[in-house]
Formats: C-alpha cells, structure tokens, sequence
C-alpha cells in the first residue's frame, strides 16, 4: 500500500502539472485576444512554477528514509537562561513548521530550564517526508539579540543544538536484544493533576549496545513521560530506541562513502550551520548562504526556502 500510494502522488502530480502547462498556454493565447489580462497570465505562471519546483524538491529525497518521520532533539547551550530561552523558541519553531505542513507532533521528553525556557526537548514529527525535510536542520543554530534577561541591555549570543534522526516505523526491521534491555520507572514532573505525581508513569530505558563494525560498547538512555499511561510510555521509548540503532547503522553506511563525499560541507555536531540576528533583521544559513530579512516569519515556522536551498545544494551528494 506503501507503494502504490507512492506510485499515485507522481502519476496523479504529473497529471496535474501537466493539465496546469496546458491551461497557461491556453492562457497565454487568451492575452493576444484580450480575454485574459497580463496579470492574471503572471500568476497562473507563478502557481506552475511553484509547483513545479514543489515536485523537483521532492524528487530530490530518494533514500529510504527520506520518507520517514522523524525524532527531533533541541538542546540549550552554555549561556543560562537566554540559551534555554532561545532552545524553547527553536521548539516553537519548529512545532509551527510542522504544523502549517500537516504533520501530527508529540514531546517525547521536556526538560524545562531554571528560570525560563527548556534545557532540551524531545520532537516526534509523524508525517511522509518529515526526515527528508529538516534533516537540513542538523547542527548548532546561533541566536544575536539584545536578551530580555540582560539588565544592561546588551548584546548577546547563545547556541542550541539541534539533532534529527529517522522516526523509525515497523516496516523496517531493527534487531533489539532483550537480553541487553534494562527498564526504571519514575514519577513524572510537572502540571497534570494529581495522578502525575503519584503514579510512576515515566521510564527510563538502558540498552548495551555494541557497534557490530567497530567493538565498541556504549550506553544508550531514553526517558520518556509523553504520557500517563506506563506501557505507552515503553512503546514510545521502544520506537525511540529502533529509530538510534536505525541512524547508527545509516552512519556507517555514509561513512562508506566518505570518498565521494569528501568535497561536502560537513553537517555535524559543533558546526554552526544557521545564525538569527534579531537586531538586523536577518536570519542567514552559512551552508548555503541563503538569508533572509523576514525574522518573524522564519520564527513562526517558515523555514521551507532554507530548506529548499539545502536540498538544491547538497541533496546529489546525500544520495
């Protein structure tokens, strides 16, 4: 049913596009006999280019798990409060991304700061494509404005880091040993009413992992509160779980082909991929160069012309 779905958005995409190129040369023809005005023709060109691009743009996410939702984990830097408070308008964000393109999102895990803002935030992002989309939103994004937590009024700078992986979903066969499984429930925190405090419906998930290439052994921890009811909360965990094991195992994959690779601009943790000056009124990506003067509306979620920079720049070198 995957497929077929697949197969209907192109046919049914190309149908449609093809049918818009037919009515903008009827339209055209119409513009010499004077039933259809110049303005009207220019944006009729508009709409087809539009969704011409739309199509190019997705053409361009051909792995396999470019179709996958994804987990989006957005962490505070140093900096204190307007670090946290930068990391809670990044959630925002991208939560208002998700929303104007359709995609169904849960918080999988919230850690509210000290004073204001969040130290880090868990993103499930449900919806065709999600991963394909902001896995340009990898890496450390930079935030310049005069802080609202700074009784001097001065300037300020502040990261947060941003990390994407595939949402993993049961079409895709991930091994967990459960042998190497190891659980602990905990009282989740926060506003809920009483039974948040009294049940213990959070849980802490261990898993001994051991990279099949390397040897080598690390610890993997994944809480999860996203809900009241405990077994839930495991099943979420779970998912969270097969969703790391399907990126490590996608890393090395890529790493295969770092030859290939090697003239591309490196998207990792510690690069500053994006920066955010309030103050000028420009948002600019360091990747691409792209930047735009539309502060508020990049915050409120509008993010797809730095995404379809991205994708236009780096997406050969991501097949």
């Amino acid at each position: 049913m995957r497929k077929i779905k697949e197969l209907h958005f192109w046919i049914d995409s190309y149908t449609n596009l093809e049918k818009q190129i037919d009515e903008l040369q009827l339209a055209f023809d119409f513009v010499k006999e004077g039933l259809v005005t110049e303005e009207e023709l220019d944006a009729q060109y508009k709409d087809v280019v539009a969704n011409l691009e739309r199509l190019e743009l997705r053409n361009m996410l051909r792995r396999e798990e470019d179709k996958l939702g994804v987990v989006l984990k957005i962490n505070s830097g140093a900096g204190g409060t307007e670090s946290q408070d930068w990391a809670q308008m990044l959630m925002r964000l991208y939560l208002r991304w998700a929303e104007r393109h359709g995609y169904k999102t849960s918080i999988a895990q919230l850690l509210e700061g000290d004073d204001a803002g969040i130290k880090s935030v868990t993103i499930n992002i449900e919806g065709d494509y999600a991963y394909g989309y902001l896995k340009s939103e990898n890496g450390v994004h930079r935030l310049v404005r005069v802080s609202p937590y700074n009784a001097q009024g001065k300037r300020m700078t502040s990261f947060a880091s941003v990390f994407v992986t595939p949402l993993v979903d049961d079409t895709i066969d991930i091994q967990i040993q459960p042998a190497l499984l190891s659980w602990d429930t905990f009282r989740s925190g926060g506003a809920g009413g009483q039974n948040v405090n009294k049940v213990e419906s959070g849980v802490r998930l261990r898993y001994q992992f051991t990279d099949p290439y390397t040897g080598e052994q690390e610890e993997i921890l994944i809480e999860n509160t996203e809900t009241r009811d405990q077994p839930k909360n495991k099943e979420n965990a779970l998912r969270h779980l097969r969703s790391i094991l399907y990126e490590k195992e996608m890393n090395h994959r890529l790493a295969e082909q770092a030859k290939i690779e090697a003239g591309k601009k490196k998207i990792e943790w510690g690069s500053q991929i994006r920066s955010y000056v309030f103050d000028d009124r420009r948002v600019k990506d360091h990747r691409t160069n792209y930047q735009t003067s539309d502060v508020n509306g990049v915050m409120d979620g509008g993010i797809d012309d730095f995404i379809k920079a991205y994708l236009m720049e780096f997406a050969a070198t991501l097949e």
